[in-house]
């Protein structure tokens, strides 16, 4: 989806809080995202739960496992299930944004973004199972 179209000329408007390049642009990203696990940490109880756990987990997968790759591959996993959780948050805040009203379309999108949180939790059961008992 293009966003919005000027009427004056039919072309599509850029927003307008693009602009910034190179480092600048880099720069602000980064306190961007920094804003945003502020925000998750405070609205988002899933988020502070999962990212309570993976601070449990990811020194756990030094001790538990024997080689760099199964650390390396439970720890993806955990943080695979955190940038989940962000993006689920993100729809979930962009859907009720657009609406606070019941709305078939609304539960479709926020069912599902949790179904992806799911997966992801259900992939730390199946890869920590398989590394430590398999």
């Amino acid at each position: 989806m293009e966003g919005r179209v000027s009427e004056a000329t039919g072309t599509p408007e850029e927003s307008p809080h693009k602009g910034k390049t190179g480092l600048k642009r880099v720069w602000n990203a980064f306190f961007y995202s920094l804003d945003g696990f502020a925000a998750a940490w405070k609205h988002e109880d899933a988020f502070r739960q999962e990212a309570l756990l993976a601070m449990l987990m990811v020194p756990l997968a030094f001790l538990l496992a024997d080689a760099a790759l199964e650390r390396a591959l439970m720890i993806a996993v955990v943080l695979l299930v955190l940038i989940v959780e962000l993006i689920n948050s993100a729809i979930e805040a962009t859907v009720d944004r657009i609406s606070l009203e019941n709305h078939q379309l609304a539960k479709r999108a926020k069912d599902i973004g949790s179904a992806a949180v799911l997966v992801s939790l259900s992939n730390v059961l199946v890869v920590w199972g398989l590394i430590l008992f398999g």
